[in-house]
């Protein structure tokens, strides 16, 4: 994922949760059951991820933690923060999914 380079600060990893990222694919699925643990496998299987890209995407160095291994499993942390934000995202595309073609949406003029 390109950075802006004067900007961005390695020492402070975030994880990119836009539409598309094999980070946001997983986190959904797991905050769908975060009492449940998934191995990689089954994660790919339930999600579009590919197998070999579960294991990267969810052992990346952030704070606070997405989510909580066991191995061989992974859940959704228990974070209420995260649980926020996920209903942010839902709940916009919810909207946008509702309202995307109403007439403000197709006249930008409005």
């Amino acid at each position: 994922m390109p950075v802006d380079f004067e900007t961005h600060d390695p020492s402070n990893p975030r994880v990119d949760l836009s539409e598309g990222t094999n980070a946001r694919e997983l986190l959904t699925f797991l905050l769908e059951t975060p009492t449940v643990g998934y191995t990689p496998a089954e994660l790919a299987a339930e999600t579009d991820v590919p197998r070999g890209s579960v294991g990267p995407t969810l052992i990346r160095p952030v704070t606070p933690a997405p989510v909580r291994p066991k191995e061989p499993y992974w859940a959704a942390a228990d974070d209420d923060r995260l649980a926020a934000a996920t209903a942010s995202f839902i709940g916009l595309e919810t909207v946008a999914a509702t309202y995307g073609d109403d007439w403000h949406a197709q006249n930008e003029g409005w």
